[in-house]
C-alpha cells in the first residue's frame, strides 16, 4: 500500500482544525470538479480531495491516519500492528483494501485480545451532480461513478421532480462496505442546476425578464411567454408597469407546488415611422400622464 499524504493533499498544515480543512476541501472541490473543469486531471485531484477530506473530518480516522507517521507520498509502507489485531479473522489480505478502509479499521475497529473485531462502518462518499432546470422540474436519472476499495463502480441514482439548487441528498448504504458486520456507507450528493438562456431559480420558483411595448403594458394584452413545459398565453393587466411580477401558477420547479414570475420591462421602438411619430406626438399633446409627478 502506498501512503499518502492528505495533508499535502488539502494544502493545511498537519495541526489544521477542523475549520480550515472544510474551507480547504470546499475550496479544491469548487476548482476541480469534473462538471466545472475540463482540466486534465481535474476529476482526479478532485477525488484525492474528497478521499483526503473524508478522513481528516473523522476524529477517530484522523488519529489513526497519524499514527502512521509521515513517510513520503508514494511510499510503500507494511502493515501496521493494529492490522493483525482488526483484520486477522476477516479473510481480507493488506493488499485488498485501500488506505481509507485500513483508518476506518483502525479508528473504529480496534479490539482487546481475545475479542471479536468490532463492526465498521463502510466508507462514505461525497460527490455532486449538475443538472438542467427541466431534468429538476420533472426529475431524472444519473449515473454516479464511484471509486472505491474493490475498484470503480456506476451508480444510478433517481432524482425526484423538484429538485433545487444546492439540495443535499443523502443515499443510506450505498458508498463502501462494512467490515466486520458493520453497516455500509452512505453517498451525499449535492445537487447543483445548470444556467439556463431564459429562466432563474430561486429556490423552487422560477424568474424570467418579459418586454412589452408601451400599449401592451397600458391597454392589456395577451402575450405568449415561454416555460418549462413549453410555451403558454399570459394575460397582462391594463396599466402594467415596468417591473412588475406576473404570475405564472405551479410553473416553478415542483410542478404545483412553486410558480413562474415574468418581470415587466417595457420596452420602446429604437426608430419609429412617421405615422408612428405621429400618434406619439398626439399622445404627448393630449396625455396629462406624469410618469415624475410623485418625484419630489
Amino acid at each position: 500500500m502506498k501512503y499518502k499524504d492528505y495533508y499535502e493533499t488539502l494544502g493545511i498544515p498537519r495541526d489544521a482544525d477542523l475549520d480550515q480543512i472544510k474551507k480547504a476541501y470546499r475550496k479544491l472541490a469548487r476548482t476541480h470538479h469534473p462538471d466545472v473543469s475540463k482540466a486534465p486531471g481535474a476529476e482526479a485531484c478532485f477525488k484525492e480531495a474528497a478521499e483526503a477530506y473524508a478522513t481528516l473530518k473523522d476524529t477517530a480516522k484522523r488519529a489513526a491516519y497519524d499514527e502512521l507517521g509521515h513517510p513520503q507520498p508514494g511510499a510503500e509502507f507494511s502493515p501496521p500492528p493494529q492490522w493483525q489485531q482488526d483484520f486477522s479473522t476477516s479473510g481480507q489480505s493488506f493488499e485488498d483494501i485501500d488506505l481509507a478502509d485500513l483508518l476506518a479499521a483502525m479508528g473504529r475497529g480496534r479490539q482487546g485480545a481475545g475479542r471479536a473485531a468490532m463492526p465498521v462502518k463502510g466508507r462514505d462518499f461525497e460527490t455532486g451532480i449538475t443538472i438542467t432546470l427541466a431534468d429538476a422540474r420533472r426529475g431524472t436519472s444519473v449515473n454516479l461513478n464511484l471509486q472505491d476499495g474493490t475498484g470503480e463502480r456506476t451508480l444510478e441514482v433517481t432524482i425526484a421532480p423538484g429538485a433545487r439548487q444546492d439540495q443535499k441528498l443523502r443515499l443510506r448504504g450505498k458508498g463502501g462496505k462494512g467490515l466486520h458486520g458493520g453497516a455500509d456507507g452512505d453517498i451525499y450528493l449535492q445537487i447543483s442546476l445548470a444556467p439556463h438562456p431564459v429562466f432563474r431559480p430561486d429556490g423552487l420558483d422560477l424568474y424570467f425578464d418579459l418586454a412589452l411595448a408601451p400599449w401592451e403594458a397600458a391597454l392589456g394584452a395577451e402575450v405568449q411567454v415561454p416555460t418549462l413545459d413549453g410555451p403558454v398565453l399570459l394575460t397582462v393587466p391594463a396599466g402594467t408597469r415596468s417591473g412588475r411580477k406576473l404570475r405564472l401558477r405551479g410553473r416553478g420547479l415542483r410542478d404545483g407546488h412553486s410558480d413562474l414570475y415574468a418581470i415587466v420591462h417595457i420596452d420602446v421602438p429604437s426608430t419609429l415611422t412617421e405615422p408612428e411619430r405621429a400618434l406619439y406626438l398626439e399622445l404627448a399633446r393630449i396625455s396629462h400622464f406624469n410618469p415624475r409627478a410623485a418625484t419630489p
